[in-house]
């Protein structure tokens, strides 16, 4: 890693001498690099940012995609990494550029599937809390982009499964593999006003006394009910991006990623296997992913 600092360090330098390029600029182009340096580190672990090849920046570009990152996000970074080879060339450190025969994802007309944080807000916002399943459905919302959970995880998410104290839930994600992820304090502050005052007038029918999410009859919600009452939402406000459920994983990873978070540390809370080995997957401590969300995320 040492090695990658040293080269970003320079490549910063040139950025400002050379380009005259402005702090923020410079401090994105930056970012980028370490983005790709994080990756590296993890799956070829004490490989020179002068000896990459093109397959491994496409393995690092189907990474970030995997992670949600919007076509918009991962074509501004390839364009970061791009601009640290061809420094890499002028300063003749490299003889072939890597980065010459990788294309960046196609933008074409499809609509964006994340949302920005002024979106996010528009819509927690538009959710009519003096209904009982207003209440029901902020809460649902706020954890959905606070702690990046499939909705599959999140209609089956348990009472028993949410730690409080600690600030953190318990999810048991595909295959049945259980992660521990931070829950943000607003989604905290909405999920005990609906557990509280509102769950604790539904008549609960027998088999789900345990789920944390019910529908007015007592069962638990279905995917397709969370569907539903955010495409409502989305024509509420106007909204004319595509949306669904798995918007709100794809804004919280890349929300985070955006803003300087570790990737290992989002790979970990979204619950993602490494793309092709398992071996360099590394197991983060608790308070460091609970510090990543307060740090990086928009509602902390």
């Amino acid at each position: 890693m040492k090695n990658w600092e040293t080269h970003i360090k320079h490549f910063g330098s040139y950025l400002k001498l050379e380009r005259s390029l402005s702090v923020n600029s410079i401090e994105a182009y930056v970012r980028d690099v370490e983005k790709l340096a994080q990756f590296i580190e993890m799956k070829f672990k004490g490989i020179s940012p002068l000896v990459i090849t093109a397959k491994h920046l496409q393995g690092f570009l189907q990474y970030i995609n995997e992670l949600g990152m919007s076509a918009f996000s991962q074509a501004r970074i390839l364009s970061g990494i791009k601009a640290f080879y061809k420094y890499l060339l002028f300063e003749e450190l490299i003889e072939k550029d890597p980065t010459s025969l990788i294309e960046g994802p196609k933008l074409g007309r499809k609509l964006p599937d994340t949302l920005d944080y002024d979106e996010i807000v528009a819509l927690l916002e538009a959710i009519d809390l003096s209904k009982p399943e207003g209440g029901r459905n902020r809460a649902i919302l706020e954890i959905l982009y606070s702690s990046g959970l499939r909705v599959s995880e999140l209609v089956e998410l348990k009472i028993g499964q949410v730690y409080f104290d600690a600030g953190f839930l318990r999810v048991v994600g595909k295959g049945n593999k259980e992660r521990l992820v931070p829950i943000g304090k607003d989604a905290m502050k909405y999920l005990k006003i609906y557990l509280n005052e509102i769950r604790i007038h539904v008549p609960v029918q027998k088999g789900f006394e345990s789920h944390v999410f019910l529908n007015r009859r007592g069962k638990k919600l279905t995917r397709v009910m969370v569907f539903l009452f955010i495409k409502s939402l989305a024509a509420a406000i106007g909204l004319r991006k595509v949306i669904s459920p798995h918007t709100f994983r794809h804004s919280f990873a890349t929300h985070l990623i955006e803003g300087g978070a570790d990737l290992r540390a989002v790979q970990e809370m979204l619950g993602h296997e490494s793309i092709t080995t398992t071996e360099i997957y590394t197991h983060l401590d608790r308070d460091y992913l609970r510090q990543v969300i307060q740090e990086f995320h928009p509602r902390s």
